[in-house]
């Protein structure tokens, strides 16, 4: 069985986060392992408190993994300080970690910085440069490239700014455009469209979790990167469309369709 680790934060109410990581990796078939970077309370309608780990305790937590389950994949979730940043950054550097998937959690739908410009800059220069595929939504995406994006010709540039400078894929995800869904994804130089309908569902918490949760899981099975990026995102599709309801506030997806 092929086997990944998710370095994220965990999320009580199950929708994002670690949780939504060993939810989506298990019904892909492979083996779940996980680095927790923080506890959080929270649930549907927010984040009520957050405790991150030290530096030190996610190092054991990474080394224990690596030393006797070696991961196919790694994927990268929130992370907020830039101790636990530079950590994960030489301790997978150290492994020659493998198929590494960074979501680079940075702003929020609704455009608010999630983390402070100290953990942005150390992001950008201890964590992505090691990563192979990116997965920033619109905003970060911005923030990566220095770029605005308003339409589709901007994303094929912040995407290949972001690829050039990293030296990795990156997929700039769509989910902000008011008419479609359509991702890019940006290798070797070129920008592959893929391209789907926009699902009415309000319930969309851990969606970036769950995709970059995916496209690991389909990297660690073998699947060259383009049809890794695809089949995941068909994945993300089923899922909003399967149309589970949960919480007052914005719900989790049904990762088990």
């Amino acid at each position: 069985m092929k086997t990944v680790l998710s370095i994220a934060g965990s999320d009580s109410s199950g929708g994002a986060g670690i949780q939504a990581d060993i939810k989506t990796m298990t019904v892909h078939g492979v083996y779940a392992m996980t680095a927790i970077t923080a506890l959080t309370a929270q649930n549907t309608t927010g984040v009520f408190a957050i405790s991150e780990v030290s530096p030190e305790f996610l190092k054991q937590q990474i080394d224990a993994v690596f030393e006797d389950i070696f991961p196919d994949a790694v994927k990268i979730g929130m992370v907020s300080s830039k101790k636990l940043i530079q950590t994960i950054a030489e301790r997978l550097t150290l492994y020659k970690a493998k198929n590494i998937v960074v979501d680079p959690v940075m702003v929020s739908t609704s455009g608010s910085k999630l983390i402070n410009d100290d953990s942005i800059s150390a992001l950008k220069q201890y964590l992505l440069p090691i990563a192979d595929i990116l997965t920033p939504n619109i905003p970060e995406a911005e923030v990566l490239s220095g770029l605005p994006v308003h339409n589709k010709s901007d994303m094929e540039a912040a995407a290949g700014l972001i690829s050039k400078t990293y030296g990795c894929a990156v997929l700039c995800k769509g989910g902000h455009n008011p008419d479609n869904a359509n991702d890019l994804l940006y290798l070797n130089k070129t920008a592959h469209w893929l391209c789907s309908q926009r699902i009415d569902n309000p319930n969309t918490h851990g969606t970036g979790c769950t995709l970059s949760s995916a496209i690991a899981s389909n990297l660690a099975k073998g699947h060259p990167l383009p049809e890794a990026v695809k089949a995941s995102k068909d994945y993300i599709l089923r899922a909003l469309k399967s149309g589970l309801n949960l919480g007052k506030g914005s719900g989790p997806l049904n990762h088990m369709v």
